[in-house]
């Protein structure tokens, strides 16, 4: 539902040229609602117009673009047009450019002038997009090309230096984009427009250019660091992670494939680790690590006690976790802090069930998002789980996708999970009951790749189906799609 201020603001902005010549006679109040609704009705001369006038010392995306009490519609969770992203991008520019007392009928004073645009928290759902939208990708190169021809070409007129802007960001880099995004940072230095990033996530990118890359980043502005598929070991790692550890107000950091070198000698892989260790140690505000692929059979008692602070977010996928390990993190002061956890592709059938289960125990306060993928969790290890897991009253996310769990597991599972009313989604595998010729136990790429008989699941989605609606769960999602949901990503728990 729409608000009548919502309705008339968007009335007035059906004429442009006119809403534009009214913006000096609104109170300024308004400026953030006429913002949102510019912005969702690509009203692209008023949006120019809004951000060359914007009357407050910050425009910021994540609070303008969100549901408000005049419009439900939260922007953020959709990508953003293409033509409002530009209109933005030229209204900054027009601010730069412009003299002071050009902008509107009135002057802007330099005390109420925009000191920062903060255009982070765009989704980015890594899928492929709308042309009339923009990704994450074509965001940085937008903003990017910004920065240097503002550096190239000037701003502002002889003896009028412009109102400084921070222009915060998200920024995602490979190598295709790296030298581009380099000229950008480089040309921000000692320019009235700085590029200040937020988040980073560098793929597929050679170890002198992350190195060179970080160099060039705000000590003061970077919340994460997302290094992907560039597969550095610990001998690359030991390079880039004190050029990482400088950074001092990080609150994230996601490496992955960190293991030993077979081609070096054990001593030097023994004293890259070591060395990691030690950088580790250095933040302070860690708050979420992720170390997808990495070995670290039992060695996380090693890794995890180097850390200052408890971390309350914890992606250990694919690790070869020992129950050693699984003992040790039930122990240690993260437990009671993990709001995420996943440890998908660890086997947890055995006797890592036991370890496991301890630490769900002590997780149990806190946990709200739990990834299981792929865990070889059958019906007795789940059912053997249940007391402890429905303890976990605050879960909102279940992911068991890839596990060999029949109809009556699920079944079992879903009854059982009522007591667990924050509960909204869980992804669950397709039943080992839906498939032909089943080996036993079935390997994980086996459930992954073989083919079910669709018309068994189809019986099986409507008896879950009603069994939600019965005990009063039909918000409560229950699905097979990995790939139709985003994770849930830690900053927004």
């Amino acid at each position: 539902m729409h608000t009548l201020v919502f309705l008339s603001t968007r009335q007035v902005l059906q004429c442009q040229p006119a809403a534009c010549q009214a913006l000096p006679l609104l109170p300024r109040e308004l400026f953030p609602l006429l913002f949102k609704v510019a912005f969702m009705d690509k009203k692209t001369v008023v949006l120019r117009e809004l951000v060359h006038t914007w009357p407050f010392p910050l425009l910021s995306f994540q609070q303008l673009l969100q549901e408000c009490a005049h419009c439900s519609r939260a922007l953020l969770q959709e990508r953003p047009s293409t033509e409002s992203m530009q209109a933005v991008i030229l209204g900054l520019t027009a601010r730069l450019h412009a003299p002071e007392t050009e902008a509107g009928t009135q002057p802007l004073c330099r005390k109420h002038a925009l000191r920062v645009l903060d255009m982070t928290g765009l989704l980015d759902d890594g899928v492929e997009q709308d042309p009339g939208t923009m990704s994450m990708w074509d965001c940085t190169a937008a903003v990017a090309r910004t920065c240097i021809a503002q550096q190239q070409g000037g701003a502002g007129e002889p003896g009028l230096a412009p109102v400084p802007v921070e222009v915060r960001v998200d920024l995602r880099v490979n190598r295709a984009s790296y030298a581009f995004l380099r000229e950008a940072l480089r040309s921000s230095v000692g320019s009235p427009l700085r590029l200040c990033c937020r988040d980073l996530r560098a793929e597929d990118l050679p170890m002198r250019n992350t190195v060179a890359l970080l160099q060039l980043l705000d000590a003061g502005c970077l919340r994460r660091v997302d290094l992907r598929f560039n597969n550095l070991g610990l001998r690359g790692l030991s390079v880039i992670i004190p050029h990482v550890a400088r950074f001092q107000h990080l609150a994230s950091l996601r490496l992955h494939y960190v293991h030993g070198d077979s081609r070096q000698p054990s001593v030097d892989g023994e004293d890259n680790f070591r060395y990691f260790l030690a950088q580790m140690g250095r933040f302070t505000r860690l708050r979420e690590l992720s170390m997808g692929s990495s070995l670290l059979s039992g060695r996380l008692d090693q890794l995890l006690s180097t850390l200052q602070s408890p971390l309350e977010s914890l992606e250990l996928a694919f690790c070869a976790l020992l129950p050693e390990d699984l003992r040790f993190l039930a122990r240690s002061p993260h437990a009671v802090h993990l709001k995420k956890l996943d440890l998908s592709g660890n086997d947890l059938s055995g006797s890592q069930l036991e370890p496991f289960q301890g630490l769900l125990q002590a997780a149990a306060a806190t946990l709200l998002h739990l990834e299981l993928t792929e865990c070889q969790l059958a019906d007795t290890q789940l059912l053997a789980t249940l007391p402890v897991l429905t303890r976990c009253t605050s879960l909102r996310y279940l992911g068991l996708y890839g596990n060999p769990l029949s109809m009556a597991g699920l079944k079992e599972l879903l009854r059982d999970s009522a007591v667990q009313a924050e509960l909204r989604t869980v992804v669950h595998p397709f039943p080992v009951d839906c498939y032909e010729g089943l080996p036993w136990p079935p390997p994980a790429s086996v459930l992954l790749e073989a083919s079910i008989n669709e018309e068994k699941f189809a019986r099986v989605e409507a008896e879950l189906h009603q069994l939600l609606l019965a005990s009063g769960r039909a918000h409560v999602l229950w699905t097979t799609d990995i790939y139709g949901r985003l994770a849930a990503d830690y900053f927004s728990l």
